[in-house]
């Protein structure tokens, strides 16, 4: 048998793998609508680990890789829990009869707001100068329309949320209002002349980027200014997903953002800044690698592709992002002192200490 036979029944075998993969996509849609009928949660954490274990059983016993045959499982699994919880945002329906405002919905997290508003059954219009996704009502200028929706999303730059928060607290719309900024403290004066005015307000992070599909076990962030009713007609929005809502204060969150996003992002942007300055190593930097130094460069080139407006904002505008910086910049000085003393002693108590910090994170 040469070559091309061998490679047709290849062929043969994925054509194969491919139809069972969409039969199993089919009775998947059967499940969701029978949990959906008799008010099953979506996700089944301990079905899910039989699913697993079964799965790395039976590749042992028919000669698999037990991590391949996890991994395939693991991807069938993550497509039937999106497809089951969008099936689930359409059917519950919480914008049925209802419309919907998205300033800045041309932006990438404005798209996905307005994706998702009208996936639950809202009339979704998108107010920004720009072209917005096809499919929706278009208000180039949002300060001409009357603000009678329903729910009013700002999904803007940071700066620019804050301007048009203070205006709509001049327009005391009727309707919830909630703007989606990585960061509060440059709203706060904005916010509170909302809630001042009698406003439905409220103020949502949602932990997440544009590409997001399966909200199961993504954050979603609910900032309380003191009007009650308004954050839980926010919380309601995510209701029929399997996102994890978590409430605290504007303070808190800045606090905890700083950390979050601030640190992280100021510890890739100084690890690609050390490789692209590195002088005569830059080009051969290219040539090897390691395990870590992979993992790293992944997630630096992800930071490294961002927004770098947004990514000055987050550092820039947050109250409480100085400590995040001054902390990482205090690590990475402890780090040289321990290694220019020679202190081996003080170099591995402080990886225990990491070890033991990561351990209580699971």
């Amino acid at each position: 048998m040469d070559l091309e036979d061998l490679r047709e029944r290849l062929s043969a075998v994925d054509a194969e793998l491919l139809e069972l993969v969409a039969r199993r996509q089919r009775i998947v849609g059967e499940i969701g609508a029978h949990k959906l009928e008799v008010g099953i949660a979506t996700r089944d954490y301990q079905r899910e680990k039989r699913v697993l274990d079964g799965a790395r059983e039976q590749a042992a016993a028919v000669g698999l890789n037990p991590d391949l045959a996890e991994q395939i499982l693991k991807l069938l699994i993550e497509s039937s829990l999106t497809s089951q919880e969008r099936a689930r945002v359409v059917a519950e329906g919480q914008g049925s009869g209802r419309r919907a405002l998205v300033i800045g919905g041309a932006g990438q997290m404005g798209r996905w707001f307005a994706d998702y508003l009208a996936s639950q059954g809202f009339a979704v219009a998108v107010a920004d100068p720009a072209a917005p996704p096809s499919g929706y009502a278009h208000i180039p200028d949002w300060h001409s329309g009357d603000l009678s929706q329903d729910v009013i999303v700002v999904a803007a730059p940071i700066g620019v949320t804050a301007t048009i928060l203070a205006e709509l607290a001049q327009r005391k719309p009727a309707g919830l209002i909630l703007d989606i900024g990585s960061l509060k403290s440059p709203l706060r004066d904005s916010l509170d002349k909302l809630v001042a005015a009698g406003c439905q307000v409220t103020s949502i992070h949602p932990m997440f980027g544009p590409d997001t599909r399966l909200l199961s076990d993504r954050h979603v962030v609910f900032v309380d200014l003191g009007v009650p009713a308004a954050t839980r007609a926010a919380r309601q929005l995510f209701a029929s997903t399997m996102a994890q809502q978590i409430e605290m204060s504007l303070d808190d969150h800045d606090r905890l953002i700083a950390y979050v996003l601030g640190l992280s992002h100021a510890l890739n942007i100084a690890f690609f800044t050390a490789l692209a300055e590195s002088g005569e190593l830059v080009p051969r930097l290219k040539e090897i690698s390691s395990t870590t130094f992979d993992a790293q460069l992944r997630v630096a080139e992800l930071v490294a592709h961002d927004n770098p407006h947004l990514y000055y904002e987050i550092q820039a505008l947050n109250d409480f992002g100085g400590d995040a910086l001054t902390a990482l910049s205090d690590a990475a000085t402890r780090i040289r002192e321990l290694i220019n003393s020679g202190d081996e002693a003080g170099f591995v108590a402080l990886m225990d200490a990491g070890r033991e910090y990561m351990e209580s994170r699971r």
